[in-house]
């Protein structure tokens, strides 16, 4: 199981924790030392049946900075990839990936079910 993450982000080391307290092995992965590459990037949304803006960190100030909210609708997939593999902080963090399963972004129920843990608290 691969866990990308960035250090400073509060939801990452929230993942961390809970990924721990559920005894769940996994490969830690800085998110901005080695950022997704195209094919990787490409292979996790393929697999997530997400939406590829779920992909980005709509909350982070470069993402804001570049008004990538008004841009990403006219850019197409492979811009939008392209884009996400130029810098991890355009990453929507944590993403874990575990065989055919890839979660982006921490929902503690979502990963309870996904990934076989336990919820710790209730929201």
């Amino acid at each position: 199981m691969l866990f990308l993450q960035y250090p400073k982000c509060s939801t990452c080391r929230k993942a961390k924790k809970w990924l721990d307290a559920n005894k769940i092995a996994y490969t830690e992965r800085h998110i901005v030392e080695k950022n997704p590459i195209c094919d990787e990037l490409k292979e996790w949304y393929k697999k997530s049946g997400l939406p590829l803006k779920k992909f980005f960190n709509t909350s982070g100030l470069l993402y804001k900075e570049m008004q990538l909210k008004d841009r990403l609708p006219a850019m197409s997939e492979e811009e939008q990839i392209k884009l996400l593999a130029g810098n991890g902080m355009l990453v929507k963090r944590p993403i874990i990936i575990d065989g055919e399963t890839v979660l982006a972004g921490f929902k503690e129920s979502e990963w309870a079910e996904k990934l076989g843990g336990c919820v710790l608290e209730q929201n």
